[in-house]
């Protein structure tokens, strides 16, 4: 009797296991003709995935699936779980900042566009005329705090170390004659901190997601020559020789694209080199 039940609890972990891998092939992730899932912030990079998928995908024979995420740090948890084969929101000092800070390892396969990082602000109009003590918000991850200081730096605001890394911190300031003080905040949330703070260092995507137009609003903006923020497709390691992640960056690194950014954006958002 015992050998049966042992028998038949081993059968049940056999199905089990069959199941589970029938779930998982389900998902179509590994298949190199199911749909492609691709995680994204939703502005701007789901609208131009949008428009990929509306306009060149079917052509290309390609199949996408365009997953949401309002944050910064979910499209990669949902790479890592694989829930997508893919995701289009970060640049690559953000990435690898994360790939250390968590542990695992991702590709970045292509650049797509760059979204200036800009310094707004409801109380002063000129950056010249920030108040000595002014409250500054910056994003609070490392890579685009970095980012922040340095756009500082490049418009007299303050001045950086030599050699100060891309994850620059107020350890690596030289100088800082206005006495700035500044306060960390998650991304999503600094267009909030406007009515709080003398100035907002705000990330392109978050600037256009609550229509503030960065080409026209920003007090300064990041410059696209030789700047290393573009955002771009990123993989795990093994999928970056998958046919759809290949097929999907040749079709947003075209001239259609091109133009759907060029046209929509209106400078505030930049294709990349």
């Amino acid at each position: 009797m015992l050998r049966k039940i042992t028998l038949a609890l081993a059968s049940v972990g056999l199905l089990a296991g069959l199941t589970a891998c029938g779930s998982s092939d389900a998902q179509g992730n590994d298949k190199a003709d199911g749909p492609l899932k691709v995680a994204v912030n939703p502005v701007p990079h789901g609208e131009i995935l949008e428009y990929v998928k509306k306009n060149l995908a079917d052509k290309a024979g390609l199949k996408l699936e365009i997953v949401s995420f309002s944050d910064y740090v979910q499209p990669n948890t949902a790479l890592k779980e694989g829930q997508v084969t893919a995701n289009y929101f970060q640049h690559v000092p953000y990435m690898e900042e994360f790939s250390k800070s968590k542990g695992f390892k991702m590709t970045f396969v292509a650049p797509v566009h760059l979204e200036p990082l800009g310094v707004y602000s409801k109380k002063v109009k000129d950056l010249k005329a920030a108040p000595q003590g002014g409250k500054v918000a910056v994003p609070n991850d490392p890579a685009n705090f970095g980012r922040s200081l340095k756009l500082l730096a490049d418009n007299g605001l303050i001045t950086l170390k030599p050699n100060a890394p891309v994850t620059a911190t107020e350890r690596d300031i030289a100088s800082n004659p206005k006495g700035l003080k500044f306060t960390p905040v998650k991304a999503a949330q600094l267009p909030r901190t406007l009515d709080e703070v003398d100035l907002s260092v705000i990330n392109g995507n978050y600037a256009l997601a609550t229509k503030l137009n960065p080409a026209k609003d920003a007090l300064a903006l990041e410059k696209a020559e030789g700047n290393p923020y573009a955002n771009g497709i990123v993989t795990l390691p093994e999928k970056k020789d998958d046919p759809r992640v290949k097929k999907l960056v040749d079709l947003l690194r075209g001239p259609e694209v091109k133009k759907f950014i060029q046209d929509k954006y209106q400078g505030s958002v930049l294709p990349a080199a």
